[in-house]
């Protein structure tokens, strides 16, 4: 793994914006905190190392660190898959509850580190942009490779809160008061980042902690799934499948979650964090801890627990039991504590969700055949009856209710996919309120927290704050 050496001001900036609040980000002095272009950009070497910067700080930022306050916790915890052991910690149970007030720390920090990726992004674009010192080679694959992260941040950014400010550059006094904008707009923002990406990303890569063309292809097709641009999804997820020699699904789950995964299209190293732990943050905080069990946050809710069947690959070897609490947690990674080289490695992109939006896709365009054969792929997997054996034909309605409950087995506890399926379904009000007295129909937007809306007049809050 590549290491940023003398590069300090650059560790300077990563520093200062992995402990910012959520209210500097947009207030950011520029002669202390832009990347130093004339050194970081000066040769290929250090060109490159800041990029790795960018990919360690994701593993530290709090929206994708994959630790209490990342999206995999917090969207768990807002759909129906996760819950709280303990109701003490309050500014969780606020997701769990759907009660979620605008200056909920999580919530806070999960808008700035965001934000604060987005800075560094742009931060890095400039100084490639500007540099006189790069190859055209190396200069081409960091512009793709940032244009990527920046399309991944802002596509959550926008399914978190809805209309956001889309910053584009560093300009800190035009930063500053940029207002939210339409989510159109950051859609098109999105899938232009991703589309340019294209046209410099390289092939393939050595290691999956790497953006790659086919990793800007996976998410291309996610944002189409989700704008319901059926036959796109279809073509880019098509594209991501095809590179069998590259990726495939493995039959032994327990091999999902290593470092470089044959069913890895992007992962996140935790020894980007530089710490003497190299377990990754996931299965320090989904493991429930042996000997000090009351030391753990969450666990499976019971009604997620309860669609898995006993014969269900994925119940055996991604779920545990812990007789103490009596309660089930989930065990896709198994390291809960290491300092080991290491083994895992933070999973954010896979083959499997590739054949679940083709069948989505294909199915929503009718093509029932197609779409079982897909879906088939994952639950002979799983080890569960396919739909090619059912009885009767299934319906194009029957069958997209069945995809989703084969996303939620699959993808618990990775990255608020459920979170985000009932949203983009339109399905959390049906799903949620009856649980949930208190539920608001506005609750599947987060706050934009309260510190951003006194620093910046041109911000306002979401319905129903």
């Amino acid at each position: 793994m590549k290491k940023i050496y003398d590069l300090s001001r650059f560790i300077l900036v990563l520093s200062f914006f992995s402990c910012c609040s959520c209210q500097d980000w947009l207030e950011v002095d520029a002669p202390d905190h832009q990347l130093p272009s004339s050194e970081v950009f000066a040769t290929d070497e250090t060109a490159e190392s800041a990029m790795q910067g960018i990919y360690n700080q994701l593993y530290v930022a709090g929206f994708s660190a994959g630790w209490l306050g990342s999206v995999s916790v917090l969207g768990g915890l807002s759909s129906d898959d996760l819950s709280l052991i303990s109701s003490n910690q309050l500014a969780l149970l606020e997701f769990e509850q759907h009660d979620l007030q605008a200056n909920n720390s999580y919530n806070e920090s999960l808008w700035a580190s965001a934000y604060n990726m987005v800075y560094l992004i742009n931060s890095l674009l400039e100084g490639v942009e500007h540099s006189n010192g790069l190859s055209a080679e190396v200069a081409s694959r960091l512009q793709g490779e940032a244009l990527f992260v920046r399309a991944f941040t802002y596509f959550y950014l926008m399914n978190l809160y809805g209309e956001i400010p889309l910053a584009l550059s560093t300009d800190y006094e035009e930063n500053a008061l940029l207002a939210a904008v339409p989510q159109e707009v950051v859609e098109a923002q999105i899938i232009a980042d991703l589309e340019l990406a294209l046209t410099h990303l390289e092939e393939t890569t050595l290691a999956r902690t790497q953006v790659n063309r086919y990793t800007a292809k996976a998410l291309l097709a996610r944002v189409h799934l989700y704008l319901e641009h059926w036959e796109l999804a279809e073509q880019y997820s098509s594209e991501v499948i095809a590179q069998s020699g590259t990726y495939s699904l493995l039959t032994d789950l327990d091999e999902v979650f290593l470092a470089n995964s044959q069913e890895a299209i992007w992962q996140i190293s935790p020894e980007g964090a530089g710490n003497v732990t190299t377990h990754t943050n996931e299965g320090s905080v989904f493991i429930i801890n042996p000997i000090f069990p009351f030391l753990s946050y969450l666990k499976l809710s019971e009604d997620f627990v309860q669609t898995m069947g006993e014969e269900d690959q994925r119940k055996l070897a991604w779920i545990a039991y812990n007789e103490g609490l009596e309660v089930y947690y989930a065990y896709k990674y198994k390291i809960q504590n290491s300092t080991e080289p290491a083994t895992e490695y933070s999973m954010v992109l896979r083959l499997a969700e590739q054949y679940l939006i083709r069948a989505e896709a294909r199915a929503q365009q009718n093509k029932l055949a197609a779409a079982i054969t897909d879906l088939d792929r994952i639950k002979a997997r799983a080890g569960v009856a396919l739909l090619a054996d059912a009885p009767t034909a299934v319906s194009q309605q029957a069958l997209l209710q069945e995809i989703q409950l084969e996303r939620r087995k699959e993808f618990f506890t990775e990255w608020g996919h459920r979170w985000l399926d009932l949203k983009r379904t339109h399905r959390a009000q049906e799903v949620l309120a009856p649980a949930n007295p208190d539920w608001e129909a506005t609750d599947v937007y987060y706050p934009i927290p309260e510190q951003e809306l006194l620093s910046n007049p041109n911000l306002s809050q979401n319905a129903g704050y």
